[in-house]
């Protein structure tokens, strides 16, 4: 429960560190292991008994804290609360980098504020790095358990030319519309450099100005809601395909904001 004379979204914020950590420890003791079962969800996606793990374990430490707030999560759907805000939780944000043992997986936490994204929690595990944010608080970044957080800022790379394009899957364009694959692959073909390090981990590069531009095509709101707060308060730029900043659209475009106007044309662009 909220304490006396704490800062609501302070106090929230804090709490979405440390409870993004916990889960992350918890799915690092599935990480890599032998046996660990992957079940297919009805939209064919995987998971695993640590993706329930983690989000139980997020939404006990949040009814224990907070119990009034709302809560929506990928594994076990929503809770209704009766005060403005809402916990928005992704235990394992690529869950199949997770099961291949790829340890670029992050745990994601955000809250969301009445519509609007108010503070959000980038954490990955198996990097031991994590990048946090609150709308007017600027964004963080620790890397590693015991370091003093730094500023999180974007990059000063200023034409996609020379810049780092990341996504997720390549084939989620296709699975939009055939113009969003062209779209993909004109950015690609502009860019210096371009890789699928997506996920949540993308946009923890993108934050603390490792990659210009991460893109993504279809989405759910427990992968966007953390990342406004993020990649705005580090400087950057971040919307969806139509150029609204947002989170309600199933879609993201997050830049350093000094290539954004370039991105935003090649997406707009036809074949």
């Amino acid at each position: 429960m909220q304490r006396e004379g704490e800062e609501p979204i302070e106090c929230r914020l804090s709490f979405a560190v440390e409870i993004a950590r916990e889960a992350g420890d918890l799915t690092l003791g599935y990480f890599r292991t032998s046996g660990l079962e992957i079940e297919r969800k009805a939209d064919d996606s995987p998971v695993t008994a640590a993706d329930r793990a983690a989000e139980e374990l997020l939404r006990k430490r949040i009814v224990e804290r907070f119990p009034h707030d709302s809560i929506l999560g990928e594994e076990f759907g929503s809770v209704a609360g009766t005060t403005d805000f809402q916990w928005v939780l992704d235990p394992i944000d690529g869950t199949k980098s997770f099961i291949h043992g790829v340890p670029l997986y992050t745990t994601l936490v955000a809250v969301l504020q009445g519509d609007d994204s108010c503070l959000g929690v980038i954490h990955a595990p198996a990097t031991d790095e994590t990048v946090y944010a609150a709308v007017g608080r600027g964004a963080w970044h620790t890397g590693g358990r015991g370091k003093p957080p730094q500023i999180a800022r974007v990059s000063s790379v200023g034409q996609l030319r020379d810049g780092l394009l990341l996504t997720s899957e390549i084939e989620s364009f296709a699975t939009r519309t055939p113009r969003a694959l062209e779209a993909y692959l004109r950015l690609q073909a502009t860019a210096r450099l371009a890789r699928t390090w997506g996920d949540g981990y993308g946009y923890l590069m993108i934050a603390t100005g490792r990659a210009e531009v991460m893109i993504d095509p279809v989405m759910n709101l427990w992968d966007v809601a953390p990342l406004k707060p993020i990649i705005e308060e580090a400087g950057g730029q971040f919307t969806d395909w139509q150029g609204r900043a947002t989170v309600h659209s199933g879609e993201a475009i997050a830049s350093n904001g000094l290539v954004a106007d370039e991105v935003m044309a090649i997406v707009r662009s036809g074949p």
